[in-house]
């Protein structure tokens, strides 16, 4: 009964994911149908990639005939917050024993947020913890198995379903905003990606904008560190 009751209420802890996860996640499952992607090839990235904004990235540059080089340094690049997620959870992590390499796998930025704000004694439950993770992967690979199922079925217009990705760095940058309440790193971000647009051929676009933008964020972290070193006693 106890272990029901867990799972019971990390179930209800995951709607508000499950609500964002079902429809994003059969967006992709029809992108990739539509751009070519085989079902077994879109499942099973549901599975094992599991990493949404980098899947519809993934697709797009695959359809547009990037490279597998590409694709990889492009989702490294989009993915490589993840590093601070993790350095920010090595306590939590401490002690979870076989369910810490899941757990490491499945830190997506809602599930960051869910194991960051899910107050009380439960921060150091590690079995809460692993169920939060398994359930938000669960309602995303249903919703691939869905929008797998409506590409391969149905005739379905899918003009401007990739606005999905967009629309969600849009409202993965709101909550950022609103949270570090700090202009100059979204300032930055929109410098250089109207100067990659302007300057930059469209495959290199999204990398000369992300490195751009980290370049000149890790160089004025710098500065200010040093303005800091010369002012302490």
């Amino acid at each position: 009964m106890p272990n029901r009751h867990a799972w019971h209420e990390a179930s209800v802890t995951t709607l508000p994911v499950m609500f964002g996860y079902l429809p994003l996640g059969a967006a992709f499952g029809i992108l990739a149908i539509e751009v070519g992607i085989p079902v077994w090839g879109a499942l099973l990235m549901s599975l094992v990639i599991y990493a949404g904004a980098g899947q519809f990235l993934a697709v797009a540059l695959l359809a547009a005939g990037a490279g597998l080089v590409e694709v990889a340094v492009a989702t490294l690049m989009l993915n490589s917050r993840h590093l601070f997620y993790g350095l920010s959870l090595l306590k939590r992590f401490q002690g979870a024993g076989w369910r810490k390499p899941y757990l490491i796998f499945a830190l997506t930025d809602e599930t960051y947020s869910l194991l960051t704000t899910h107050g009380g004694e439960r921060e150091l439950d590690h079995a809460q913890a692993f169920r939060l993770s398994l359930l938000n992967q669960l309602w995303w690979v249903l919703g691939s198995v869905a929008g797998v199922l409506i590409g391969t079925t149905l005739t379905f217009d899918s003009r401007g379903i990739e606005f999905a990705l967009t629309a969600l760095f849009i409202v993965l940058t709101l909550e950022q905003a609103r949270r570090l309440r700090q202009w100059l790193p979204f300032a930055i971000a929109l410098a250089t990606g109207l100067g990659a647009v302007l300057l930059l051929p469209d495959r290199h676009l999204l990398l000369g904008a992300i490195g751009a933008t980290t370049l000149i964020l890790l160089t004025d972290h710098r500065r200010r560190q040093a303005q800091r070193e010369a002012l302490s006693p």
